[in-house]
């Protein structure tokens, strides 16, 4: 099945939150399961809309996800909830 831009805003957020709220981008490339090309336009939308952030730790960049992120996640499984509980 086709995913929604929504469901691939999904899945990159949590796979950020999943790796304790900072992953490096080679593991988000991995767990999002895009093209190096694709995930950079979906990270630049992210970044533009402040759900991630751009950190540096020990030489190494990672993405972080912003308290907007955490909103985002928490909103979208409530909807998830709320369609499951109606079988839609």
């Amino acid at each position: 099945m086709k995913r929604t831009k929504i469901d691939i805003i999904y899945d990159m957020l949590k796979a950020i939150e999943d790796k304790g709220g900072k992953i490096l981008p080679t593991h988000l490339l991995y767990k999002s399961n895009l093209s190096h090309q694709r995930m950079k336009l979906y990270l630049d939308e992210l970044k533009g809309k402040s759900m991630i952030a751009e950190t540096t730790f020990k030489d190494k960049m990672f993405y972080e996800l912003t308290d907007e992120g955490r909103r985002f996640l928490q909103k979208f499984k409530q909807m998830k909830e709320f369609t499951e509980a109606f079988g839609l």
